[in-house]
């Protein structure tokens, strides 16, 4: 299923001060993987997609964001920016680009985290839900590093589980999102911080839908998984794609 009409939200807004003494003064979102930007490997995986218009949220060293999508104009892609005047949040940063997300549904992933997963089956899920919101879970080895994410029988969010150190394998929120216009709207409509803990955490069990993937799972926001990030690259069919 093409992703052509559906607008993308990429959350790289935050300070990265688990990573600041790797990166400098390069924000995260474009942090080097195999010689080239996190950013641009993304981009061309969304394009694999069909996704034809891309709104970066962008907060801390915005204006380098900015300087390099001028330089690198994607090719059949509308890259949007909107930069928050203060920190948000990941919820304060969506509402601020709330006016610029036009479909219906929108998805929504962090500017931090990679997930090798099927965004046209996850869209596909989201359409046969009827449920406003729809998440991407992973399965990985260690899911307390994370907190885990316990489904019912029908794929629906049972319960999201606090960070809990050697929990062992399990499902994780790998933040990933559809949004409903609706749902879009009402977070706009408040002043929640955290999508994680003030959104998704508040929805009574059973509301918030889930498409569960094996597929690799990177988080660049430390300089141990950025370190790691290249190998996993290399192991995905996007990686032949060449600067």
């Amino acid at each position: 299923m093409s992703l052509a009409g559906i607008d993308v939200a990429v959350l790289a807004g935050g300070l990265g001060t688990r990573i600041a003494g790797v990166l400098g003064d390069t924000p995260k979102v474009l942090a080097p993987v195999e010689g080239r930007p996190y950013l641009a490997w993304l981009l061309d995986w969304l394009a694999g997609f069909g996704v034809r218009r891309v709104v970066l949220c962008l907060g801390h060293l915005a204006d380098k964001v900015e300087t390099w999508v001028a330089r690198h104009q994607q090719p059949d892609m509308e890259i949007v920016i909107s930069v928050e005047p203060a920190p948000l949040g990941t919820a304060g940063g969506l509402r601020h680009a709330r006016p610029l997300l036009r479909s219906d549904p929108a998805l929504v992933m962090n500017g931090d985290t990679f997930l090798a997963a099927d965004l046209g089956a996850f869209l596909q899920r989201h359409r046969t839900a009827g449920a406003d919101i729809c998440i991407l879970c992973a399965e990985v080895a260690e899911a307390g590093r994370y907190g885990q994410v316990e489904l019912d029988e029908d794929r629906y969010i049972r319960r999201f589980a606090e960070k809990e150190p050697g929990t062992g394998p399990g499902l994780i929120n790998a933040g990933v999102y559809l949004f409903s216009a609706a749902a879009l709207d009402r977070l706009a409509a408040g002043d929640a911080k955290s999508i994680e803990r003030e959104i998704f955490m508040a929805e009574e069990p059973g509301r918030i839908a889930a498409e569960v993937t094996r597929g690799a799972f990177i988080d660049i926001g430390t300089p141990e998984s950025l370190a790691e990030a290249a190998a996993a690259f290399r192991r995905i069919a996007f990686a032949k794609v060449t600067a």
